[in-house]
């Protein structure tokens, strides 16, 4: 694959840009469609995100793209830049059953949107190309935008290829309006597309419905015939298809053609009634398909069964949990990760008790030396009282495994391997201020996770 190559070489990077603290992780990544760019501009294929446009330093670009939540909307329309050095100091009232007016924690220290999302400057020389353009701010400068939308970076990125400022992936309707990374269009056919799940990036059908591959088939032929037509259906291809990168055609039948991905031929299931569904890989010989998969859990993590799905569980089987918090505040800033005020967290788990919050939901421990072999999963180290990063040697510092820079969690009252009793803990089903099983399919996430 022409990008594998890349992605080995830049996984390496990362590993030394790091001081050595994970191993290169070898995974087929997925191919992208080359355009043109302006100068400073580059695409890197991320573990996470699959391909994304980056600035000239590595930086991930992302966009922050208008959503309607309870009470009003956030984000920004196309054109129309709107994060800027206003410091904020009182909540928005956007999220009922809370008015507006009350005062936001560590007001003192709050960030303005543009601390926290360094806007992608134009100067006057620079030229628009393509979809990338050149918008006007209210304060006066000119800032690149693609597709309409005004581009930002992300004090959350560390190094080239992070994705930690926000994801592709869809949330629940009462997330706040995160950011997302901006990509190019993936190199797939036109009746395909390609989506961010749990697993990675999943390829479906260019609607949403999910496409497989079946063991019996062979690169040049497919073994579902007679029968097996009645329950799955061939994707098929033009006359005119032709074979390019991952994809190639066969032909099942005097001019009846069908498309294969990785050499492997790719059928929908008749069946399926809803868009990226598991179901058919869960039927023996017949797979899901990802154009990559997404970074392996450390060492020791287990999958568990449970009565809603499947989980990521720590090396006793105890469900993982993740954090989830947007201020009510116009510029939406996130308050899911060590660096933001803890004060959400404290007052979701514990009553504003830290100790009361760290047994309610207890940080999942990594061993002293652990090492990840990937940037999705890292250790850090946190003052547990604080629930903020700890300085090197601090005392009574918390060694613990974090995912995508965030801490991941346990649930207090999770007795054993499946329970899941902390999942949708806290405000609008932890969508907004509290906590989400770290569930595994995107097809119990409408319950969880």
């Amino acid at each position: 694959m022409r990008n594998l190559g890349k992605l080995v070489g830049f996984v390496a990077g990362l590993s030394l840009a790091a001081g050595g603290a994970y191993a290169a992780e070898k995974r087929l990544m997925e191919d992208y469609v080359k355009s043109p760019m302006p100068p400073g501009f580059q695409v890197i294929v991320t573990e996470l995100e699959g391909p994304v446009f980056a600035d000239a330093k590595g930086k991930t670009l992302y966009k922050w793209p208008i959503k309607s939540i309870r009470n009003g909307d956030v984000g920004e329309q196309k054109n129309k830049p709107t994060c800027d050095d206003t410091v904020y100091k009182v909540n928005a009232g956007l999220m009922s059953p809370y008015p507006g007016g009350f005062t936001l924690p560590e007001v003192e220290t709050r960030p303005s949107c543009l601390q926290v999302w360094p806007a992608v400057y134009a100067t006057a020389e620079d030229k628009p190309v393509g979809k990338w353009t050149i918008v006007d701010r209210k304060d006066g400068k000119k800032q690149w935008a693609y597709d309409g939308f005004a581009l930002y970076t992300s004090v959350l990125d560390e190094v080239p290829g992070d994705t930690r400022g926000g994801t592709r992936r869809k949330e629940g309707g009462d997330s706040p309006a995160y950011r997302e990374p901006v990509s190019p269009a993936p190199a797939v056919p036109a009746q395909f597309g390609v989506y961010s799940v749990a697993k990675g990036r999943f390829l479906a059908t260019s609607i949403g419905y999910s496409v497989y591959t079946y063991d019996k088939d062979t690169a040049t032929k497919s073994a579902c015939t007679g029968s097996c037509l009645n329950e799955w259906a061939p994707m098929l291809a033009a006359e005119n298809a032709v074979a390019l990168g991952d994809w190639a055609v066969i032909e099942r039948s005097p001019g009846v053609k069908q498309w294969t991905y990785r050499k492997k031929p790719l059928y929908t299931r008749i069946a399926d009634e809803k868009f990226r569904s598991y179901e058919g890989g869960d039927i023996p010989g017949w797979h899901n398909v990802f154009t990559q998969t997404e970074p392996a859990a450390p060492k020791g993590f287990t999958v568990q069964d449970t009565r809603a799905g499947q989980v990521l569980a720590d090396k006793n089987g105890r469900t993982l949990y993740i954090y989830n918090c947007g201020d009510d505040a116009i510029d939406e800033l996130a308050c899911d990760n060590p660096n933001s005020p803890q004060a959400y967290r404290f007052a979701i788990c514990g009553g504003g008790d830290p100790d009361v919050c760290n047994k309610t939901f207890p940080y999942v421990i990594a061993e002293a030396g652990a090492k990840s072999e990937n940037r999705a999963w890292t250790p850090v180290d946190i003052n547990p009282k604080t629930g903020k990063f700890a300085k090197p040697g601090e005392a009574g510092a918390l060694h613990v495994w974090a995912y995508r820079g965030r801490p991941v969690y346990l649930f207090g009252n999770d007795k054993k391997p499946g329970d899941v009793s902390g999942d949708a803990w806290g405000e609008f089903n932890g969508h907004r201020n509290g906590f989400k099983a770290f569930w595994l399919r995107d097809d119990f996430r409408t319950n969880a996770g």
